[in-house]
This record gives C-alpha cells, sequence and structure tokens, in this order.
C-alpha cells in the first residue's frame, strides 16, 4: 500500500505538471476537477501515442515479436484494450471483464484498433467520475484500491506498454509518435 500512495503521489505530481505545460487534446471532455483532470490529461497522453502508433503500425507488423518470450504488437494493443476496460469497468462499478479477452479474442489490426478505441471510450466515462468519488473503495486485482488509485494505474499501466511500442517501432525503423513533436 505504501509503494502505491507513493506511486499514486508521484503520477499525480507529474500529471498535474503536464495539465500546466501541456495543452490537453481533448479539453471539452476532460473533467473539471483539477485532481481528475490531471489524471485524465496523464492518461489521455499515453493513450493518444498509444492508438497513433497502433495506426501507424502495419497489419503484418501486427504479429512483430522482437523475441518469441514477449508479446507480439499486436497482443500488446490487445493487454492495453483489455486492462483498460478491467480497469475503467471497476471504477465505474460494472461488471469486470477478463483481462485477457481482448488479447485472446482479437487477432486482426482492424478488430484490434476497435477494441482499443472502445476502450478509450469507456475509460473516458472512468476519468470523468465526479471527484468525490475517487475515494471510494473497488477491487483490483485481489485488493481494496480507491477508484482514484485505479484511474492512475490505469494511466501508469498504458505508459508502460507504451514504452514497449515505443522499442518495437524503433527496432522496425519507425519512429514513435511522442517523438514526432
Amino acid at each position: 500500500m505504501i509503494r502505491t500512495t507513493r506511486m499514486l503521489t508521484a503520477v499525480m505530481a507529474v500529471a498535474a505538471i503536464s495539465v500546466v505545460a501541456t495543452p490537453n487534446t481533448a479539453a471539452a471532455q476532460a473533467p473539471k476537477d483539477p485532481a481528475m483532470a490531471a489524471l485524465y490529461s496523464n492518461w489521455q497522453g499515453m493513450i493518444d501515442n498509444i492508438t497513433k502508433a497502433a495506426e501507424e503500425m502495419t497489419e503484418a507488423d501486427y504479429a512483430y515479436k522482437p523475441v518469441a518470450t514477449v508479446r507480439s504488437f499486436g497482443e500488446l494493443i490487445g493487454h492495453v484494450a483489455g486492462t483498460q476496460d478491467l480497469i475503467c469497468a471497476a471504477v465505474l462499478g460494472e461488471k469486470v471483464p477478463a483481462e485477457d479477452a481482448i488479447e485472446k479474442a482479437a487477432k486482426t489490426k482492424a478488430a484490434l484498433m476497435a477494441a482499443l478505441k472502445a476502450s478509450t471510450a469507456h475509460c473516458m466515462k472512468a476519468y470523468n467520475i465526479p471527484a468525490a468519488s475517487g475515494t471510494a473503495m473497488v477491487d483490483m486485482f485481489g485488493s481494496k484500491s480507491t477508484k482514484l488509485a485505479a484511474l492512475a494505474l490505469n494511466a501508469v499501466h498504458d505508459g508502460e506498454h507504451y514504452g514497449n511500442i515505443v522499442t518495437y517501432m524503433r527496432m522496425k525503423g519507425m519512429v514513435p509518435p511522442s517523438s514526432k513533436r
């Protein structure tokens, strides 16, 4: 719990700075509460980059794995979409789907893109919960967590996997979205 609290504090600090330092690409949908807006901004930057990368990768490269022991690019996209659905369903009080449901079911670029965009729309609802409900507890991977911590976890998780995606793109000779600015 101490590690989670420290991680949440660090994410909130970085997110708060990013709200002030960068324009929000989806400001019309951003929460009005400053803490929720900071979380949303942090997540929105990550998911925007993941979505752009997923759009840029060719259908054939969705099967790309740098080594046999890691997920393919397509499996990474499915994993991000599935985890977003799980976390955001928990925050919204909905039935929580299996984390790997999308990763196992969606195999084409079109199916994975549709799942990623649907999970992103789902999460936009979660990031727009009233700030007062952010301290409510939810079950998250076998333990209790606040809704705010769950949303921070979602942003951090997306960031971790965007790092994987950047590596995959660089290995394919591509420039990742975050380096094109």
